[in-house]
């Protein structure tokens, strides 16, 4: 799996995944707080509550991952598709020049991205446009996404095995989702080059308030 995860998932992917994962949990394990019996079995409520909610986002996460794929792979065949049949080649070559991100036109120049757009022309005026098909990859990368997420809650899940009563479980669940919230925030300054005590603080507050808001609202 450390191999799999970044060979699939970005930096900002693995964080967002990570992300979602403890705001799920820490929502799901409040709501279901509310409602837990006492003892033994209000703690097996909140653990079944808290892995329970993270197997299921981390399926459909997953899921949307396939699709997600499969879309930007039919976007690449209709490019083909549509540059292939453009009634000249400036035409077609205005096509490739909208694909490519703007950023990274800026990045390199506007003469530096005309070749590079002329170069990828070249390539797929005589490409072969194929079908969208499920692949090995889709599902590895799909695997990885339910990984993140489902490992994302194991922390949050221990204290269900230590403690008895179920409202002390759930401070204690609930101070270790806020201390990896603090953590991912300095992961994330790591990569976007800024403080990361403050970066912390900001994915903590954001986290709790994202929690809130869920909660008001129904979820």
């Amino acid at each position: 799996m450390r191999r799999l995860v970044p060979q699939y998932l970005d930096p900002a992917s693995r964080i967002g995944e990570v992300l979602f994962g403890l705001i799920m949990v820490l929502t799901i394990t409040l709501t279901a707080g509310l409602t837990a019996a006492e003892g033994r079995t209000g703690v097996r409520q909140l653990l079944f509550a808290a892995i329970g909610c993270n197997v299921a986002w981390g399926i459909i996460d997953g899921v949307m991952y396939i699709m997600n794929c499969m879309t930007v792979r039919s976007g690449k065949i209709r490019l083909i598709e549509a540059v292939q049949a453009a009634p000249d080649n400036a035409t077609a070559l205005r096509l490739v020049q909208n694909e490519i991100e703007p950023e990274l036109q800026e990045l390199i120049g506007q003469e530096h991205g005309t070749a590079l757009s002329a170069s990828v022309f070249k390539h797929i005026s005589t490409a072969r446009s194929g079908h969208t098909r499920l692949t090995k990859d889709d599902l590895y990368g799909a695997i990885a996404c339910f990984w993140l997420v489902f490992v994302s809650c194991l922390p949050a899940a221990l204290p269900f095995f230590i403690f008895s009563e179920p409202h002390r479980a759930l401070r204690v669940s609930n101070l270790l989702l806020i201390t990896l919230l603090f953590l991912v925030g300095q992961k994330w300054a790591q990569y976007v080059g800024t403080s990361r005590l403050g970066a912390g603080l900001i994915m903590v507050a954001i986290g709790l308030g994202l929690v809130g808001l869920a909660i008001v609202l129904g979820g």
